[in-house]
């Protein structure tokens, strides 16, 4: 997996993607330019010279309703904690990509936003998900129901910087 930057194309794919139930949370609201506007954090997986996903950085990778202010669950308080999130394109689940994933992603964001901790937001039950997030040293520090009624966990890691 490799990280580029988003395209105008990439961005409506993005936007288009559905995912089957349960996992339709995941499933994109965001208009392409949102995708597409630097503030927000979006970057490409490349997989294959093929767009595989996109991972994320900052508040995009939270949902609605979540404890993200409490400095209580976050070892050492909020500054330095960056949120990421992503998602692979759908067919692309649930065969073994999503450590790959999510680890490029974090390389990625280490070098150019420098957290002190990572934060990720996860369906409580995508198992997949949380396995991955777990073997990559994200430990969980708070639940809670959305709006929607959906259940999440956060994680946090400690960056490697």
């Amino acid at each position: 997996m490799k990280i580029r930057p988003i395209t105008p194309a990439d961005a409506a794919a993005i936007a288009s993607w559905r995912y089957p139930a349960p996992y339709d949370v995941y499933d994109g609201d965001d208009e392409p330019d949102y995708l597409l506007d630097p503030a927000n954090g979006f970057v490409a997986l490349d997989h294959d010279g093929e767009l595989a996903g996109f991972r994320s950085f900052g508040p995009d990778g939270r949902f609605p309703g979540g404890p993200y202010d409490d400095a209580a669950i976050h070892p050492g308080g909020l500054d330095g904690v960056l949120d990421t999130g992503g998602g692979l394109r759908p067919d692309l689940t649930g065969r073994g990509l999503g450590g790959a994933a999510i680890a490029a992603g974090l390389a990625y964001g280490e070098t150019v936003h420098s957290p002190r901790l990572w934060r990720i937001t996860v369906a409580a039950f995508n198992t997949r998900a949380l396995t991955v997030v777990g073997r990559l040293g994200f430990a969980a520090v708070a639940e809670f129901s959305s709006p929607r009624g959906a259940d999440f966990v956060i994680l946090v890691r400690a960056a490697a910087g």
